[in-house]
């Protein structure tokens, strides 16, 4: 097979697919654009039709805007030019697919971002916020490595959400907030579905709530939240959990919460190095890629 026979190739907008005339998350404006999910550095506004998974219609409008979107249930199959396009479970975040391309008998997969936890051997190390991982079959896998080095192994999401209940339950005990940064779309959303809401309070920043309004409306199941405005009684802001994306560190937005503790969700806080950087009382290994075992 030589580069022609490729289905996959590099353009200066992105990943194209030569036989069916389509990108794959481009980066500049194109006629027609397979969208894996709805993070900014994958779908983009300016192209003229997009095509994405069902499940991340309510997140990728909510972002776009009114964008001449065709919808793939997972699994589902279009033929285009002759290229046979189905999307299948990423498990990264709500939406999230692989994009699975069959032409003249040859199978390619693009991963986009995806979530497999390979240092854990149990069967719930899954984002209970969409749909897990699903394995394709194909002559060709184009992969992902956002956290491409062996010291990427994150622990056991049971232990995680114990820690981090555990943080948030000693602040509420000396009446301390418990702010806790990571980004608003799918991050937030896996924490809330993670952490025991029966500890306190659950807040969120007002770039987080919309999207846990989508989330919701495709089905997923969160604990209630409350926009900072929105908490009459200061007791309860002291006994709560404060989620907000990373961006607000040390803002004049934190300072209406008085002491408070902090700390960061990534799967970057591995690195000690990082956790320094960020300058937060705790560093959480959570992410929503997969890891060394797990690529």
């Amino acid at each position: 097979m030589t580069v022609a026979d490729d289905l996959v190739v590099l353009r200066p907008e992105g990943l194209y697919c030569p036989p069916g005339d389509f990108y794959i998350d481009p980066w500049r404006p194109v006629d027609r654009a397979v969208v894996t999910h709805a993070h900014a550095d994958h779908a983009r506004i300016g192209h003229a039709h997009y095509l994405a998974a069902a499940p991340g219609a309510g997140v990728l409008r909510s972002r776009l805007g009114e964008i001449d979107l065709q919808l793939l249930a997972y699994g589902e199959v279009v033929d285009h030019f002759g290229v046979r396009v189905s999307l299948h479970p990423a498990g990264h975040v709500l939406g999230s697919a692989q994009v699975r391309l069959e032409h003249r008998g040859r199978v390619w997969v693009a991963s986009g971002d995806y979530f497999v936890a390979g240092a854990s051997d149990d069967p719930l190390e899954t984002n209970a916020t969409c749909v897990p991982f699903e394995p394709v079959r194909c002559d060709c896998f184009i992969t992902e490595s956002t956290f491409g080095l062996p010291i990427y192994r994150w622990a056991p999401q049971r232990e995680l959400f114990a820690d981090i209940d555990q943080w948030w339950a000693a602040n509420a005990a000396a009446g301390r907030p418990s702010l806790l940064l990571g980004y608003s779309f799918g991050k937030a959303q896996r924490i809330l579905a993670g952490v025991d809401a029966g500890i306190g309070p659950i807040v969120v920043h007002g770039a987080v709530e919309p999207l846990n309004r989508a989330y919701r409306a495709a089905g997923v199941v969160l604990p209630e939240t409350k926009l900072v405005t929105e908490v009459t009684d200061k007791a309860d802001l002291k006994r709560a959990l404060v989620i907000a994306p990373p961006s607000v560190q040390n803002s004049a937005w934190t300072k209406r919460l008085g002491d408070h503790g902090d700390a960061f969700a990534s799967g970057w806080m591995q690195l000690r190095g990082a956790r320094r950087r960020r300058a937060v009382d705790r560093g959480f290994v959570l992410s929503d890629h997969a890891d060394w075992p797990g690529l």
